[in-house]
């Protein structure tokens, strides 16, 4: 099962197995892992599934949307690596992904 790599705001990172079309907020959330608050449940309008993406990974990422950067815009955590969790579907190719939860605006 391919897996999702997790690091915490506490700085413990966790790897995580996923089945092949989740997304990173709904592996993280289905975890039991409480600080990524996906308020509006994964329909991009929140920002509260902010993740920072290694960049030694993030190549094999699609790119990020209009909507999904405009979002971010917002954050004072913001950097470029930056992404919402939720606009992330992951497949088997992602496995070993890492990524680390943003801390809360």
């Amino acid at each position: 099962m391919p897996e999702l790599i997790v690091t915490t705001r506490a700085g413990e990172t966790l790897p995580l197995a996923y089945s092949p079309g989740s997304t990173v907020m709904e592996i993280i959330r289905d975890a039991g892992i409480d600080e990524l608050l996906a308020l509006c449940g994964g329909t991009c309008s929140c920002a509260t599934c902010h993740i920072h993406v290694d960049l030694e990974t993030a190549a094999r990422l699609p790119p990020i949307s209009i909507d999904e950067d405009a979002l971010l815009d917002g954050s004072s955590h913001r950097d470029e690596r930056s992404r919402l969790g939720c606009q992330l579907r992951l497949y088997d190719q992602h496995s070993g992904l890492r990524v680390t939860i943003a801390e809360e605006d």
